[in-house]
């Protein structure tokens, strides 16, 4: 049986990608057609997750099992886990996570079942718009800090502090009130 199965994008209106593939081709296979389709390089951590109605995560279809889960949970590999086994349904939903570090997916829907049909290859039957970029970039610079300039509406800092900044006498300091935990003063 064929299955097409569309993704689309909440990041960029207007993507679109459609596959035909076979059901007894594995999430892998799935998975590079998709890379292939948006010009991704095959170097993330990808994922697929089942969902619901509501778009909650179901079941996850790991690239490369990570040992990461306990020894009751079930762990799902794309290499060894064919299509057939939990797309059945015309309607199913799943996300196709692309980029795993600020977890952003595509949104996938089986849109279609073709029984008595086969294909060896998957296919993209329909592609419009550009693919949001694989990885989203980061800024880890340190924000500049503003500096207030007289005249442009703004106190200046020796307005707030002083011109020579806090004004305290040491005299004044009462260091009575500054005790260590056993009751004893400096």
């Amino acid at each position: 049986m064929i299955l097409k199965i569309k993704f689309i994008s909440d990041e960029v209106e207007g993507f679109l990608r459609e596959f035909e593939i076979d059901s007894d081709a594995t999430f892998l296979d799935l998975n590079k057609a998709i890379l292939a389709s948006c010009n991704y390089p095959d170097d993330q951590m990808t994922s697929f997750y089942l969902c619901d109605e509501e778009w909650e995560r179901g079941q996850q279809v790991t690239r490369e099992d990570m040992g990461a889960s306990s020894a009751d949970e079930d762990v799902y590999v794309m290499e060894n886990t064919r299509l057939s086994e939990f797309l059945e349904e015309e309607g199913q939903r799943l996300v196709f996570v692309f980029d795993p570090f600020s977890d952003r997916m595509l949104y996938a829907t089986v849109c279609e079942e073709i029984p008595g049909k086969n294909l060896s290859a998957p296919k993209v039957v329909r592609s419009k718009g550009t693919a949001p970029q694989q990885i989203a970039e980061l800024d880890f610079s340190m924000p500049t800090p503003k500096t207030a300039t007289a005249g442009a509406g703004e106190v200046e800092d020796d307005a707030l502090f002083g011109a020579e900044g806090p004004q305290f006498n040491d005299d004044e300091l009462d260091l009575e009130g500054f005790e260590i935990s056993d009751g004893q003063p400096y």
